[in-house]
């Protein structure tokens, strides 16, 4: 019994290519595998004759599945990580130090609190206050005595019994009693002093406080020159990165930072070095470098540690594709190159640097080249198992 070739059915009666299931493709990649052999029979020989199928290729279902990238010419890329803290800005930051000394009967606010620009953070019964205010009911007797003796004066100068020069003096004394009646109720209203010898310490401005040094009962020295309260407007704030010596002659104004906390690990905040503090810290060994942030939701607070890493461009371009196509194996590094479903290469490269998901090749490929992007890996062990 001799059978055609070409009509070789297997004991069920249907020609079956081997089909490769599992890797989870599904059945989306068919694979007339080179595995598949086709067996003719000679009924008088037993002679065997062996013939290859086509190669592999993608199903329709498996290449709608597929993603691809064409290998383009880009700029270097390159990045630099650095560790620093969150930090208010200065400009937008003030120090409340207390004008007068006494004994604190209320705190109002605690560290973290936001404030409104006006409201009362504490109150302070103090001797020094009570001076004032003898100083402010010394001029203000002052004022009425001098405006009884302007009376005097004119009534004198109009009887003729005067000179207008009398007159004259007690306009100015009168104007001297004003100018320091005036120059005492201002000291009660920049420092928010008032009767019963209690001064009240005022937000500034709105704002978190972010720092706090004033308990109840706390006795306060009159020469006092630390501050007792810090108000810092944390809409935008400040990130300073620390750059090593080493790494100082690649920091530029206007490098992309990208910047991580503990606090929110999945989250990324972007910003630009837009300052460089070209002295080194004498502790540290390291340059300051200044990013500003917006903060609209008042995540980022002042003190988190943070990590930073800086963006930048080098003065180079190389071939480029995306990291997702890199597949890595027995110590190498393969791309498959895409020409058609039936024609696809598995090829080395070097890849000189990977920056975020852009690899840069550095030999192995060419321009306009294109690679599979997205399961990359199931065509590869395919191909090469």
């Amino acid at each position: 019994m001799k059978i055609e070739k070409g009509k070789l059915k297997n004991v069920f009666g249907l020609f079956t290519p081997l089909t490769l299931w599992g890797r989870g493709w599904g059945m989306g990649l068919l694979i007339i595998a080179s595995a598949n052999l086709l067996i003719l029979l000679s009924s008088c020989g037993g002679n065997k004759t062996v013939e290859v199928a086509p190669p592999f290729q993608l199903t329709d279902t498996m290449l709608a599945r597929t993603e691809f990238a064409d290998a383009t010419i880009q700029q270097l890329k390159n990045e630099l990580k650095l560790f620093g803290k969150i930090a208010a800005d200065n400009n937008k930051l003030v120090e409340i130090v207390p004008v007068v000394g006494g004994y604190v009967t209320a705190v109002n606010v605690e560290l973290g609190d936001y404030v409104e620009k006006g409201q009362t953070l504490a109150v302070i019964r103090s001797g020094e206050v009570a001076e004032y205010e003898k100083q402010r009911l010394d001029a203000q007797s002052d004022v009425l005595l001098a405006e009884k003796n302007l009376q005097v004066a004119k009534d004198l100068f109009n009887s003729k019994l005067s000179s207008e020069k009398e007159v004259i003096a007690a306009q100015k004394e009168l104007e001297k009693a004003q100018a320091e009646l005036k120059r005492v109720n201002e000291v009660f209203s920049i420092y928010s002093l008032s009767n019963n010898a209690q001064y009240f310490v005022k937000a500034p401005i709105s704002g978190f406080v972010v720092e706090k040094r004033i308990n109840r009962d706390m006795q306060l020295r009159s020469d006092r020159s630390e501050n007792i309260f810090d108000i810092a407007q944390i809409d935008e704030v400040w990130v300073l990165a620390n750059v090593n010596e080493s790494d100082i002659a690649k920091i530029k104004l206007g490098y992309d930072a990208a910047v991580k906390t503990i606090s929110y690990a999945d989250k990324i905040f972007n910003g630009k070095v837009d300052r460089i503090f070209n002295v080194i810290d004498p502790e540290t060994r390291a340059m300051k470098v200044r990013i500003k942030i917006p903060n609209k939701d008042y995540l980022l607070k002042p003190e988190m540690n943070c990590y930073i890493t800086l963006h930048y461009e080098e003065d180079k371009k190389m071939i480029a594709v995306p990291a997702s196509s890199l597949v890595f194996d027995k110590s190498k590094t393969f791309v498959m190159i895409y020409k058609d479903r039936a024609n696809i290469e598995t090829r080395p490269v070097e890849v000189y640097r990977q920056v975020g998901d852009v690899a840069y090749i550095a030999s192995g490929m060419q321009e306009g080249e294109k690679v599979i992007s997205k399961n990359q890996l199931l065509i590869y062990d395919a191909l090469n198992d």
